[in-house]
C-alpha cells in the first residue's frame, strides 16, 4: 500500500490491496512476500489472491540499491534526493508463473474411477467391465457409464449383474449410457 502511495496511486479497490496489518515486502533477489504484522507471521502467497508475485526489471531510472550495516536493502532516489526502503518497483510486480506441471497425471491408491475419467466424453465407446457386479469394477462401470459410455458388464452371476445395472441406474437415475450384461457359463 505504502509503495502504491509512494507511486501516486493512492487507494485502490483492487484484488491485490493488502488487509490490514499486512505489508508487501521483497528479498534482495527479487521475490515479493507479505508480512502480517497482527499474527507476526510472513508468507509468499498474497493474502487476498493466494498469487505469488516477484519485481519485474531494473530499478527505475536515477534510483540505486545499496545496503545499511545492518544488512538490510535500501534504495536511492538520487533525482528526488530521498531514501525508502521500499523497492519502488513493488507498485509494478508480476505474478509469478510456475512450472507448468507435466502433462502426465499422477494416481494412487486412493484415486477413484470418477477422478481418472474426470473431463472425458466416452460417448460412442465402449467398454467391458470385467467383475462389474461389486467392488472396484462396480464403481468403474459406473464411472464409465456416467462419461457416456456403452457398458458391458462381464460378471459371473447374471442376476448379480442385472442388480448391478439397476443400482447404477436408480442412483444416478437415467443416464445416457447403455448396458449390457454378459455372465460366463458354469
Amino acid at each position: 500500500m505504502a509503495a502504491l502511495r509512494y507511486a501516486g496511486l493512492d487507494d485502490t479497490d483492487s484484488e491485490d490491496e493488502l488487509p490490514l496489518g499486512w505489508e508487501q515486502r521483497t528479498t534482495k533477489d527479487g521475490w515479493v512476500y507479505y508480512a502480517n504484522h497482527t499474527e507476526e507471521k510472513t508468507q509468499w502467497e498474497h493474502p487476498k489472491t493466494g498469487k505469488r508475485k516477484r519485481i519485474a526489471g531494473d530499478l527505475p531510472y536515477g534510483w540505486e540499491q545499496e545496503t545499511d550495516e545492518n544488512g538490510q536493502v535500501y534504495f536511492v532516489d538520487h533525482i528526488n534526493k530521498r531514501t525508502t526502503y521500499l523497492d519502488p518497483r513493488l507498485a509494478f510486480t508480476v505474478d509469478d508463473n510456475p512450472t507448468k506441471p507435466t502433462t502426465r497425471q499422477r494416481y494412487d491408491g486412493s484415486t477413484t474411477a470418477m477422478e481418472i475419467l474426470q473431463g472425458r466424453d466416452f460417448t460412442g465407446k465402449v467398454v467391458v467391465v470385467t467383475g462389474a457386479n461389486s467392488g472396484i469394477g462396480f464403481e468403474t462401470a459406473k464411472s464409465f457409464a456416467l462419461h457416456g459410455a456403452h457398458v458391458i458388464l462381464a460378471c459371473r452371476n447374471m442376476t448379480r449383474a442385472n442388480e448391478a445395472v439397476s443400482r447404477i441406474l436408480g442412483e444416478w437415475g437415467p443416464i445416457s449410457s447403455s448396458f449390457c450384461t454378459e455372465s460366463k457359463g458354469s
